[in-house]
């Protein structure tokens, strides 16, 4: 009898290992080209670096060599240092020669990494392309010698091999130290270069110090901005809105509460007792039933019932964003424009999943005027450079119409035209990239409404400002033409009358009639001082009473504020009780304790006077100004819940 061809193709059935699958499969993990390939080697050991760093409270100092290996064709020796924690001998193997290992699998709350793949499919495009193995160096402490190791991945059973090790001196405190040669291609003044990966990752990240060294030997120092570490984030449980049916099963399968209540309460982030209760009578499940005797028809009751009832969104204590001041701090270092603005958007959610946006726009400077504007990508801190046309980010910018805030854009659609550059920042415990090269953010449509929103609000105060500057030098060319032909009209006139020359201030203040502010703000190094001046020019027929309001950062200390305010705090309130037509009035203030780059733009607004003629300042809008200053914070009362357990259970 033949043997069926079924039985023939079993035996043809061979299992792989995930090694091997991505070693067949490098494309998928951003090694589909040459030059690709250099640049997602120094990506990923910049991203361990950073992230290590973080972790351990270290301001990184991050140094990346890259250097033709002589008598070779396209092989590249790729060295990355940092002065990080270092890492433990017994980890070394499986950190860098394991795909799929890691400690953030399961940990709900913002990282660079957490598949576990990246430095490791490194060595290994590293070992497939050149034969070599990569050499290790790691120091956990100031009295204990350095570990070295040389190693590469056995593919088949996806497990390190370890070539040699050793100890040796090494004159640093602690750090991890990665040398490896690939197969690649180095390129210069690209936007998808090594060179502009570690620029926009000093941007995002202005509390690093990144040092590049290049094949021709160029030395670049991308000095940080800041001494600040970023907010340490907090690990968060998962939220029931971004459950699934079988990650509720999973859960109840390996849970240690004895009854379902004390699982959802215990398990699921702002589930309080009384929600658990509400899910419960919702679903029809019985709250005393143990969790690991949930079936399939129970878990969508359920899953149900989480759509039901109502559930605060998940904490954003699991979120570390850059924030205004630091996000245009690491713009303004890297970037010469004419100006900067910033836009920081409250948390949100999609799916369960929280999240949080922050925008900027660089505008003029030696920005090319007849150019698409530049878009700079991130997600988690990390740069996003190649996909730009499949990112929802691209999608969210082309969908607004830029010609409102003065960019040129054919059909109020695409990528404007104009001497600007777009800066967007994604941060979230769960980025939706597009594939595992992590190169894309998909297309979420909560995430692509807070993109716009706040490149919105970065257009408004791009087109204030460029209006306001506009209008303050007509305002002034106009003064300066008035002054200079007004007296020679007036002089011709009372020549021909034979009469005095008549005083002209007054018809100046009639053809101008406008009220003028100009300001400066100067630096003192020596004492950190920031000395505002404001001046302000009735040049309106009559008397006018004005209220200034100068908005200062709230953390700023102010002092030597003259003439004596109404109000400070964070918004210095002058009301002036009348200036009289053509004089002026002078005001000054001192800001303590802040960068020259903190502040360096005055946020004048003045109430109580018609807009139509103010110049220099813009009509205060005390709505606008509470939405803005709103904080989003949780009530005491929700983290106690939070942190309630349910009553006593009896042991079983």
């Amino acid at each position: 009898m033949a043997t069926p061809i079924a039985e023939e193709l079993a035996k043809k059935q061979k299992e792989i290992s995930v090694a091997e699958f991505f070693e067949r499969n490098k494309q998928i993990l951003g090694f589909d080209s040459l030059t690709r390939a250099v640049l997602t080697s120094v990506k990923e050991g910049v991203d361990n670096a950073l992230d290590a760093c973080e972790e351990a409270d270290i301001l990184p100092d991050i140094f990346v060599s890259i250097q033709k290996v002589e008598k070779t064709r396209d092989e590249y020796m790729i060295v990355i240092e940092d002065n990080g924690p270092g890492i433990v001998k017994d980890q070394i193997p499986p950190i860098f020669g394991k795909l799929l290992y890691g400690s953030r699998f399961y940990a709900i709350r913002q990282s660079r990494g957490q598949q576990g793949i990246g430095i490791s499919a490194v060595v290994m495009y590293a070992q497939l392309t050149t034969g070599r193995p990569t050499k290790i160096t790691s120091k956990i402490s100031e009295d204990r010698p350095a570990y070295q190791a040389d190693l590469i991945i056995d593919t088949k059973k996806n497990k390190p091999e370890i070539l040699r090790e050793d100890t040796l001196h090494w004159d640093k405190k602690s750090g991890t130290k990665i040398e490896l040669i690939i197969h690649g291609r180095y390129v210069k003044e690209k936007r998808q270069s090594v060179f502009e990966y570690l620029r926009s990752t000093a941007i995002v990240n202005p509390h690093a110090r990144i040092i590049l060294i290049e094949p021709d030997n160029t030395k670049t120092v991308f000095e940080r901005a800041t001494e600040k570490m970023p907010k340490p984030t907090v690990e968060i449980k998962p939220h029931p809105e971004g459950t699934e049916l079988g990650t509720i099963l999973k859960m109840g399968r390996a849970t240690e509460s004895y009854k379902l209540l004390s699982f959802l309460v215990n398990e699921f982030s702002r589930v309080t007792t009384e929600k658990a209760r509400e899910i419960c009578a919702r679903a029809n499940v019985d709250e005393d039933m143990r969790p690991q005797d949930i079936n399939r028809e129970q878990a969508n009751r359920l899953l149900n019932a989480f759509k039901l009832v109502k559930i605060m969104t998940p904490p954003t204590d699991c979120l570390s964003p850059i924030g205004e001041t630091l996000v245009k701090k690491g713009l303004k270092k890297e970037m010469k424009a004419d100006f900067i603005v910033t836009s920081t958007r409250p948390p949100s959610v999609y799916s369960g999943n929280p999240f949080q946006v922050e925008a900027g726009i660089v505008y003029g400077g030696e920005l090319p005027k007849e150019e698409n504007i530049q878009i700079m990508r991130f997600g988690n801190r990390v740069p996003l450079l190649y996909q730009q046309g499949g990112c929802v980010i691209t999608h969210a910018i082309e969908n607004i119409d830029w010609r409102r805030y003065g960019l040129e854009q054919r059909g109020g659609t695409g990528i404007p035209v104009g001497p600007a550059i777009v800066s967007v920042h994604v941060a979230s415990t769960k980025i939706p990239f597009t594939s595992e090269s992590k190169e894309a953010i998909a297309d979420i449509s909560e995430i692509q409404m807070e993109i716009q929103l706040a490149m919105r609000e970065c257009a408004r105060k791009m087109l204030s400002h460029l209006r306001k500057q506009q209008k303050l030098a007509k305002m002034k060319e106009k003064e300066e033409i008035i002054r200079k032909v007004l007296p020679l009209i007036a002089e011709k006139s009372a020549d021909v009358l034979n009469k005095p020359v008549p005083p002209i201030a007054q018809v100046i203040a009639k053809i101008m009639n406008s009220i003028i502010i100009e300001d400066s703000i100067g630096y003192d190094e020596k004492s950190k001082t920031h000395k505002v001046k404001i001046e302000i020019t009735n040049y309106t027929p009559h008397a006018k009473k004005i209220m200034l309001k100068a908005v200062v950062p709230s953390d700023a200390k102010i002092q030597n504020i003259n003439p004596k305010p109404e109000s400070t705090d964070h918004v210095i309130t002058w009301d002036i009780k009348g200036i009289p037509s053509t004089e002026k009035r002078a005001l000054e203030f001192e800001i303590l304790g802040l960068d020259k780059d903190d502040y360096d733009e005055n946020e004048l607004y003045v109430d109580g006077i018609d807009p139509e003629l103010l110049s220099g300042a813009d009509a205060w809008d005390q709505e606008a100004f509470e939405e803005k200053s709103k904080m989003v914070e949780e009530p005491e009362e929700t983290k106690e819940n939070e942190n309630k357990k349910p009553e006593k259970e009896e042991e079983e």
